[in-house]
């Protein structure tokens, strides 16, 4: 059993929240918290230039909101969006805030995951905790 469980939420992906929830609920010790930890990539440099930061700080705030309303049923779950490189911040992240176990979902690879690696699989290699990957 866990005391502090991020179970990591990708909101532009199709994974079941529910599922997520479900394992890291099991995971859980009675008296412990979840953090639902969704990354808001950062734009690339070529990118950013494009758009205003008003922008990005109204759609920072929306995806806030979204992850607030898709967890506030979840017991003992406090939502949090942070901005950075998805595997490298959720392992930040985790090792930062005194995380015990990281909860993942992971998909088929595809082509890419190949030479770049998926998220799932950094968190895997890089996290000083426990991970559990849900496919």
């Amino acid at each position: 059993m866990y005391n502090h469980i991020v179970m990591a939420v990708a909101l532009d992906h199709e994974h079941d929240l529910a599922q997520l929830q479900e394992i890291s609920q099991g995971l859980l010790a009675e008296g412990g918290k979840i953090t639902a930890l969704h990354v808001f990539e950062e734009l690339p440099s070529y990118a950013s230039q494009y758009v205003s930061a008003n922008y990005v700080h109204d759609f920072h705030k929306e995806v806030a909101n979204d992850l607030h309303h898709k967890v506030r049923d979840m017991t003992n779950t406090t939502p949090v969006v942070v901005s950075g490189h998805a595997g490298r911040t959720i392992v930040d992240y985790g090792h930062e805030n005194g995380a015990d176990c990281i909860v993942i979902a992971s998909h088929q690879p595809g082509l890419e995951d190949y030479f770049l690696g998926s998220t799932a699989a950094r968190v895997v290699r890089h996290a000083k905790c426990s991970v559990h990957v849900i496919r």
